[in-house]
C-alpha cells in the first residue's frame, strides 16, 4: 500500500495549500502594542495567547492548516480541540534570537521538542524559520535545516522550511530581495523538505505579469512543492502576489498578517470572522484556481514524498 506523503495532511482536496500563520511571538507584541499606544512590556502573554486562538477558532473552518508556537497557544489549540479536522497542526519548532521590538535576527533547532509527543496530538507538521544572508553562515544554516528536515522524517511529519532572505550585516545597499530569494532556494530547497515557504518578490508590488516572471525564477529553482508568506505585503496586494506565485508554480501560501492584521483592533472576533475570513475564502479560491497541487511537484513525483 501506498504511504501517504506527510505534506498531503496539510492540503486542501485539491492539492494545493491556503495555511494560517500564528506562530509570531514579540514581533506580535510589538504590533499590539503599537496600535495601542503602549511599551511592549504593557502586552501580557495571554493576550497574545487569546489572540491567536480566537484567529484559530474563527480561520481554522476555512484554512487547511494552522501554524501556531508553543510558547502562546499550542497547548491549549490541542487541548481544547479548537481547530476543525480539515485544519492541520503545524508546529514551530524554532528557537528565535529577537530582541523586543526588533526583527529576528537568526533561529537554532529546539532540542527541547518531544516529536513523538507532537505527532499523539495530531500534530501533523513541524516548520522551522532560517534567516538567510549571502555571508560566511551557509554552511551552518544549511546544517540546520538538515538536521530539521531529518527530525521530520524520522518523526512522519511534513517539514516546512522558511528562509526569510535578509541582507548581510553592513551591506545593505548591494543587496537584491528577489536574487536573494532565488539563492536561498538554490541553497536549501534542494535539502527536500516537505513544503518550501519562501518571500514574495518585490514585497507583491509591480503587478501580475512582473510578479508571475520573479516567482517564476523561484519555481526553476525549487523541485517540492513551495508556498509564499505575507511578510511585508500588504493585504491589498497579497492575493495578486499569491495568484502570481501559483501562476509560476507554486502551491499557495501560509501566511499570517495579510490576513488578520485588522483584527489587531477595535472588535477583534468580528474582524476575523468579517474580513479576515473573507480574505482566507478568496484567496482559496485563487489557490485552487491557479495553484500547482503539491502531487504535481517533481520530487513528490519521483519519490513519493517526506
Amino acid at each position: 500500500m501506498t504511504r501517504t506523503p506527510a505534506v498531503a495532511h496539510l492540503a486542501r482536496e485539491t492539492g494545493t495549500f491556503a495555511m494560517v500563520a500564528a506562530d509570531q511571538r514579540d514581533s506580535l507584541r510589538t504590533m499590539m502594542a503599537e496600535r495601542a499606544g503602549v511599551p511592549g512590556r504593557d502586552i501580557p502573554d495571554d493576550r497574545l495567547t487569546d489572540f491567536k486562538l480566537a484567529a484559530a477558532r474563527e480561520l481554522g473552518p476555512y484554512a487547511s492548516a494552522l501554524l501556531i508556537d508553543r510558547d502562546y497557544g499550542y497547548r491549549r489549540l490541542i487541548d481544547d480541540k479548537v481547530l476543525p479536522a480539515t485544519c492541520a497542526p503545524i508546529l514551530a519548532v524554532d528557537v528565535l534570537d529577537q530582541q523586543p521590538g526588533g526583527p529576528v535576527e537568526g533561529t537554532s533547532l529546539d532540542a527541547s521538542v518531544d516529536t513523538a509527543a507532537v505527532v499523539a496530538d495530531g500534530t501533523r507538521g513541524l516548520k522551522l524559520l532560517v534567516i538567510w544572508r549571502p555571508d560566511d553562515q551557509r554552511e551552518r544554516r544549511v546544517a540546520l535545516a538538515s538536521r530539521f528536515i531529518d527530525l521530520c522524517r524520522s518523526a512522519g511529519l511534513a517539514s516546512v522550511l522558511e528562509p526569510v532572505a535578509r541582507p548581510a550585516h553592513g551591506d545593505e545597499a548591494a543587496f537584491d530581495l528577489n536574487d536573494a530569494i532565488v539563492e536561498a532556494a538554490r541553497e536549501l530547497a534542494p535539502l527536500r523538505p516537505s513544503l518550501y515557504k519562501c518571500q514574495v518578490p518585490d514585497g507583491g508590488v509591480g503587478g501580475l505579469a512582473h510578479l508571475t516572471e520573479q516567482s517564476a525564477r523561484i519555481d526553476a529553482v525549487v523541485d517540492v512543492p513551495w508556498v509564499v508568506l505575507s511578510q511585508g505585503v500588504t493585504a491589498r496586494d497579497f492575493p495578486t502576489a499569491v495568484e502570481a506565485a501559483c501562476r509560476a508554480g507554486a502551491s499557495g501560501f501560509l501566511a499570517g498578517r495579510a490576513l488578520w492584521t485588522d483584527a489587531l483592533t477595535g472588535d477583534r472576533d468580528a474582524a476575523l470572522r468579517g474580513p479576515s475570513a473573507d480574505r482566507l475564502r478568496l484567496l482559496g479560491d485563487i489557490v485552487d484556481a491557479h495553484g500547482r497541487p503539491w502531487w504535481d511537484t517533481a520530487a513528490v513525483r519521483t519519490e513519493g514524498a517526506a
